[in-house]
């Protein structure tokens, strides 16, 4: 005997879909409403004039580079009939060549290359671990006078250079120290306000839990340093040696006052005597300010994601 189910209802019946309704009674998501032609167009404009003046900005910085380096592959004969902004054809590395000559200044480019390299080294030794160890000194450790020491010797930041230039030309001399290695370096090895200052505010957001757990498996001050706090601000280090080494390759005043003769010329130096040297070879000239940039250039490149990173890093703190 079979039993009729009961007649549905007008209760029991499921709901009528409405006409846009999916068959699984999920409702439609919302679609986007098309802007107005005028707030379309403002943005459009808006986007065209930004990239724009990003455009300006790369032509104005890239520029004086590109012509530059134009230039130096130029031979003398091309830039004499083709003009300054012409692409060499054939590029010639006779500008180069002739750098590393006798011509270019009693033994050429080598020295200063080699003396620019050695004074960088020596400065970018000393200011990374003299900077490093006053930084965690004036973030982790507690004496007094502290908080006054540092912010007096971050003070100096606001000394211009060219207001002590007199003073340690004088103390050079003074000691015999004028026209040597060590009047290149001296002033700027004891590391750096600017390095200290950036340093001692990465160094304080180290957090205080991994410091009390390794001094509980025995660290010292010095491996707490090292194994630690070091580590946890690699990207900023890299970006401090970065500025350090473009600082003072770039360096000009100071190696000027300082030194005489071919001797202990930078590379700098030796660039602004090759445009006095050579006043109408501007290939050769463009060469030496290529051959200056080129370094810095390359580690820029090099670097560019560890100097992001230690701005965000620094900007998150």
């Amino acid at each position: 005997m079979t039993i009729d189910p009961a007649p549905r209802t007008a209760a029991s019946a499921p709901p009528a879909r409405s006409p846009g309704t999916p068959a699984d009674g999920r409702n439609p998501s919302p679609r986007p409403r098309a802007l107005p032609g005028s707030l379309l167009l403002r943005r459009l404009l808006a986007h065209l004039a930004t990239y724009l003046v990003l455009a300006v900005a790369a032509v104005l910085t890239l520029g004086p580079f590109l012509f530059s380096v134009m230039t130096a592959f130029t031979s003398t004969q091309q830039f004499a009939q083709q003009g300054p902004l012409a692409i060499p054809a054939p590029a010639v590395l006779e500008n180069f060549l002739g750098l590393f000559t006798p011509s270019a200044g009693q033994d050429g480019f080598v020295t200063p290359v080699v003396v620019t390299v050695q004074m960088v080294a020596v400065i970018l030794a000393g200011q990374m671990v003299f900077s490093v160890l006053a930084a965690y000194a004036f973030a982790q450790l507690r004496f007094p006078g502290r908080d006054l020491l540092f912010w007096v010797y971050v003070a100096t930041l606001m000394v211009p250079q060219v207001v002590v230039v007199v003073p340690l030309y004088l103390m050079m001399s003074e000691v015999g120290l004028r026209n040597t290695f060590w009047a290149l370096v001296l002033p700027f090895v004891l590391g750096s306000p600017y390095a200290i200052f950036l340093l001692r505010e990465n160094f304080r957001g180290v957090p205080g839990e991994l410091m009390d757990a390794m001094r509980i498996d025995g660290a010292g001050t010095l491996r707490l340093l090292w194994h630690l706090v070091v580590p946890l601000n690699r990207p900023i280090i890299v970006t401090l040696v970065l500025i350090t080494v473009v600082t003072h390759w770039n360096n000009f005043m100071w190696p000027m006052v300082i030194t005489s003769g071919p001797q202990w010329r930078v590379i700098t130096v030796a660039t602004s005597a090759l445009q006095s040297q050579y006043n109408n070879n501007w290939t050769l000239v463009m060469a030496g300010t290529t051959l200056a940039m080129l370094p810095l250039v390359l580690l820029m490149i090099v670097f560019q994601k560890q100097i992001t990173r230690s701005v965000g890093d620094t900007t998150l703190r």
